[in-house]
């Protein structure tokens, strides 16, 4: 039996169901395959007291430590996200929260490995973790945690630093990949691991007739260029949009697309439960998104599932997606490349089983076997090595 602990700051929970769902649906199909066993510890930050705190972390302090979700055992330890520092203490403080947690998952039944799904605060946390328990670390990743805090002054010495240390490292692209050996990370050390898509939920559907409709889909964030989707709905007569996603944004982008006379054509939907978007995917002519950074998208490969092509920026692995005209285009980071592309694609839409075969390599049965094998490797590794 392999034993894997699942270290996420990216999960899913009650007040948060859409949070870090491709961690959910690995964490699924790794524990689905046979031998082995995942128990999943998903930190929650908070400010500590006597800090104050918004409504959402009130939401969050009431979730339980322990629970099933979705079929998986989850542990939801607390610890100190201190505002204002810039992330500096984040990694030790969840490591010290983090060893009286692991220390009853060990008594319950000792693990093999401790794999972190997102390379920080998880992935410093968990190398001083792995040396407890004197199991393999492997770490993942997978956006904002290379093109983020790698790149602040306060962590990027730690993230690197569990770059060295750590077993095994995973990227979600060889352009992720490219990303880390940027930062000095020795490439030859990451090994790539892409994402999959359920191609039984995801999957095409008789389109409603009406106004042809794009749907961007991401969190209402700069980093997202929803600005630059809109306004290239502005430049498209008759065509609607439908925004899927929360963020800080929402109202600068409902005022953007009032400016731009799109008020009645731009929906901003709020997010939308991760079992409810193969319908509304399914059902667009065109998916855009504009990121100006990505590791790979989800809804990428959730859009070419469901037949739909995609409009986005050379962003990530962007150019590992869209290998085929028909999955849709890569263009500039500009309203009028966009506006450009969603036409073409609404004037001559490509055969939806087209679009579709672009996704069928990005399954969570490969992405498990992948994990699977990496993770054994790194076991015996680290086993044989030791003596």
């Amino acid at each position: 039996m392999l034993r894997v602990v699942t270290l996420s700051t990216l999960f899913p929970d009650a007040t948060r169901p859409t949070f870090g769902v491709f961690v959910e649906r690995q964490a699924q199909a790794l524990a689905a395959r046979d031998g082995v066993s995942v128990r999943v510890v998903a930190p929650v930050g908070l400010p500590p007291w006597p800090l104050p705190r918004a409504a959402r972390h009130h939401a969050l302090a009431t979730l339980p430590p322990r629970e099933t979700w979705q079929g998986l055992p989850v542990t939801r330890p607390r610890f100190a996200a201190i505002p204002a520092t810039r992330g500096r203490w984040h990694a030790p403080l969840l490591a010290r929260a983090l060893r009286p947690v692991l220390d009853d998952l060990w008594r319950e039944a000792p693990f093999d490995a401790i794999d972190a799904s997102f390379f920080f605060p998880d992935g410093p946390a968990a190398v001083a973790l792995g040396r407890r328990y004197d199991v393999p670390v492997s770490i993942k990743a997978r956006g904002a945690d290379i093109h983020f805090w790698a790149r602040q002054g306060a962590t990027r010495g730690q993230v690197r630093a569990s770059a060295t240390a750590a077993d095994g490292l995973l990227a979600v692209s060889a352009a992720m990949r490219d990303d880390m050996a940027a930062l000095g990370i020795d490439p030859a050390r990451v090994r790539v691991h892409r994402t999959g898509v359920d191609l039984d939920r995801f999957v095409p559907v008789e389109r409603q007739r009406g106004a042809p409709h794009v749907v961007s889909l991401g969190a209402l964030i700069p980093r997202k260029g929803h600005d630059v989707v809109i306004a290239a709905i502005a430049r498209l007569p008759g065509v609607t949009l439908s925004i899927v996603g929360e963020g800080p944004e929402r109202a600068r982008l409902m005022a953007l697309a009032r400016r731009l006379g799109v008020g009645e054509r731009v929906h901003l939907t709020g997010p939308v439960a991760h079992r409810d978007l193969p319908a509304i995917l399914a059902d667009a002519d065109v998916m855009a998104l504009a990121s100006a950074s990505e590791g790979l998208a989800n809804a990428w490969v959730e859009s070419l599932a469901c037949g739909t092509p995609i409009i986005i920026a050379d962003a990530g692995g962007a150019r590992e997606v869209v290998t085929t005209p028909a999955a849709g285009r890569i263009v500039a980071r500009d309203a009028v490349a966009f506006a450009g592309a969603i036409g073409d694609l609404i004037a001559a839409p490509p055969p939806r089983d087209a679009v579709r075969a672009a996704a069928e390599r990005f399954t969570w049965a490969a992405n498990a076997a992948a994990l699977h094998e990496h993770l054994a490797s790194l076991i015996h590794r680290h086993r044989t090595g030791r003596g």
